[in-house]
């Protein structure tokens, strides 16, 4: 039933009455009485019998359409239990709301049964099934070929890909997608956002032609969604391509699933039980033993995890490949650029990034300037090295009740009134946010008559034209250029390592690779200039072009830690007197380990679980028994539990 009360999260018994006998199949919305009241719910399955002596009849068959298939259902459920949640939330999540007149196009007759189509899928032939497709396009990745290959065949091939900087990275997941419509089966690929959508969708047309796939985001309004997901239902399309709204797309005989830059904090979805679409699709690949792949021009910690796992191989350029493709990279805090420019390790814009910027538009070529984005956190780091502030007892992050205050930990909220930089030794702290319309103002002044684009919150600007120009873009906002941007310049950037954040690092090596990547190659006058001290790890990624370096490192830091993905997390937040009830009624592992109380928003206080990887599963049906008690009683005060928050604090 779609009632998200964690104790009515299980299936009921209804009898079927003789009139709705035939539109009563597995996977229809129907309309139940229950507790006196009409509710929503889903026809799961039909059965000959019940345990149950007296059982109420079924109210409504809403539609004869079966929109929730088998395979949906049976991941619906694995995520539900893997994230301390109900059903009823996956499925409204999973299932976009009905709309009739959508939905008059498609009759009883045309919906899929609850046994997928057999064969080719409709609108492929058998010879496109044999064809081949050209591997060209993977050529500069050793592995690529072979994972066509596997996709073709339809093997169940997990691959974690970086990207290489200027790869036009929707032609490639264009091609991996032929390659799995080549072999007969479908695909579903995620993207964080409308301009990679677009990407795609044009990537994809043009390899496939049209009407072979389709586009599902929430952003397409709820008739063009709904029409979107029964063209995928039906089969009439082998593809679905979207934002997070696709990770539960129906497609028949699904071959490959696929996530571009899974590091985006737009993946995560914002409403109960708060599921990520990489661990959606990867809960799916591995239900459904099909093929994955995990993109990107940085890898995460969480990709990193499964490459040192086994459950995925890793498809990388040979170094000398990377060096050919990666344009000349040079920090402004190393120490001959220091020699040269003492002021560069305090200049907002030193010499080195502004003669760069002089020279690409001399040359008649785009500069980009990535800035980072309004509204982040509070950093809150040493104020001498910059370093982020780490509590000395569970390592979380450090925040500042007030100019004057103590640091306390947002963690396990202890006081560390006698704070020192493990880097410096400095006991200062300091917070603060860079935006990004001064920088246009400044360098508007600094280089008189050039044009100033910018692109961030208020317009994002999908692509510029070539020539001299200057661009400056928020992080995630950055336009495409034909042939490439001259320079890049990257600054401000101890905004983005000094977040009070455990992704601090990651997050910003990901931003920094996706503005790189538009730079032209080093041998065609592409230069980026970071603005930085050289020696941090994620610089030191970053002029390599080696986040697998990076995410190895992090991933080996984190499992010292005792922190994500090394080990699973789940936040409590709600009402003092609520948290503490919850966690008491709540049967979790021996080896759990409750971190806080810690103050969170509107006088609410946030506790962590932290289990071992093993344990996570306990750890979730222990946290959601205990919700359900709490439902059960009718507990006034409500409770937030999310898994794996994205962000701990």
């Amino acid at each position: 039933m779609d009632v998200p009360l964690p104790h009515l999260d299980r299936p009921f018994d209804y009898l079927v009455p003789e009139a709705l006998d035939a539109d009563a199949r597995p996977g229809v919305r129907v309309k139940v009485r229950f507790a006196g009241q009409l509710v929503d719910g889903w026809l799961l399955e039909r059965a000959e019998s019940s345990e149950h002596p007296k059982l109420a009849y079924l109210e409504k068959v809403v539609s004869p359409v079966p929109v929730l298939s088998p395979e949906v259902a049976r991941l619906a459920r694995a995520v539900a239990d893997r994230y301390a949640g109900s059903l009823a939330d996956v499925l409204r999540l999973a299932v976009p709301p009905r709309h009739a007149r959508a939905e008059k196009a498609v009759t009883a007759a045309d919906a899929p049964t609850t046994d997928a189509p057999a064969g080719v899928p409709s609108g492929t032939t058998d010879a496109d099934a044999r064809a081949e497709v050209d591997p060209r396009g993977w050529r500069d990745y050793p592995a690529g070929p072979a994972l066509l290959r596997a996709l073709t065949g339809g093997r169940p091939a997990r691959a974690v890909w970086s990207a290489l900087p200027g790869e036009d990275w929707a032609d490639r997941y264009a091609d991996a997608v032929a390659a799995t419509v080549a072999g007969g089966r479908g695909a579903v690929v995620v993207v964080a956002d409308a301009r990679d959508l677009d990407r795609l969708d044009a990537a994809l047309t043009a390899v496939l032609g049209a009407g072979r796939h389709v586009r599902l985001t929430a952003a397409d309004g709820p008739a063009r969604r709904y029409r979107s997901f029964l063209t995928a239902l039906t089969g009439d399309a082998e593809v679905v391509i979207g934002t997070r709204a696709a990770m539960f797309a129906p497609v028949w005989r699904l071959g490959l699933v696929a996530i571009w830059d899974d590091g985006d904090d737009l993946h995560a979805e914002p409403r109960a039980p708060y599921p990520h679409a990489r661990d959606v699709l990867l809960t799916r690949a591995q239900l459904g033993d099909t093929a994955a792949v995990v993109g990107g021009y940085a890898r995460t910690a969480e990709a990193q995890l499964l490459v040192e796992t086994g459950w995925a191989r890793e498809v990388v350029a040979d170094r000398a490949v990377v060096r050919a493709r990666t344009p000349a990279m040079a920090p402004t805090g190393d120490d001959p650029q220091l020699a040269r420019d003492p002021g560069a390790a305090s200049a907002r814009l030193p010499s080195l990034a502004w003669t760069t910027a002089r020279d690409a538009l001399r040359a008649d070529l785009p500069v980009l300037v990535q800035v980072p984005r309004r509204g982040y956190v509070p950093s809150v780091a040493c104020a001498d090295c910059r370093a982020p502030a780490r509590c000395p007892h569970c390592a979380g992050p450090l925040a500042l009740p007030s100019a004057q205050g103590t640091p306390a930990c947002r963690w396990c909220g202890r006081v560390a009134a006698a704070y020192a930089c493990p880097e410096c030794g400095g006991r200062r702290l300091r917070a603060s946010v860079t935006g990004a319309r001064r920088t246009a103002e400044e360098l508007g002044r600094a280089f008189p008559g050039v044009p100033v684009r910018t692109s961030g919150r208020e317009e994002v600007l999908a692509a510029v034209p070539g020539g001299a120009g200057l661009v400056i873009a928020t992080p995630g906002a950055e336009p495409v250029v034909d042939g490439g941007y001259g320079a890049v310049l990257l600054l401000d950037t101890w905004a983005l390592l000094t977040r009070a954040d455990l992704r601090a690092g990651e997050e910003a090596l990901r931003r920094w690779t996706a503005a790189a990547a538009l730079a032209r190659p080093g041998t065609a006058g592409g230069r980026v200039v970071v603005v930085a001290d050289g020696a941090l790890a994620p610089v030191q990624a970053l002029l390599r072009w080696d986040s697998a370096w990076f995410a190895a490192r992090e991933l080996a830091e984190r499992r010292e830690l005792g922190f994500p993905p090394a080990v699973r997390m789940a936040s409590v937040t709600g009402a003092a007197e609520a948290v503490a009830d919850l966690l008491a009624g709540a049967r979790l592992p021996g080896d759990a380990e409750v971190l806080g109380p810690v103050p969170a928003d509107e006088g609410r206080e946030r506790m962590l679980v932290r289990v071992p990887r093993s344990r996570a599963a306990a750890m979730a049906e222990a946290l959601h028994a205990a919700a359900g008690q709490r439902s059960a009683r009718k507990a006034a005060d409500p409770v937030r539990l999310q898994v794996d928050p994205l962000i701990l604090f």
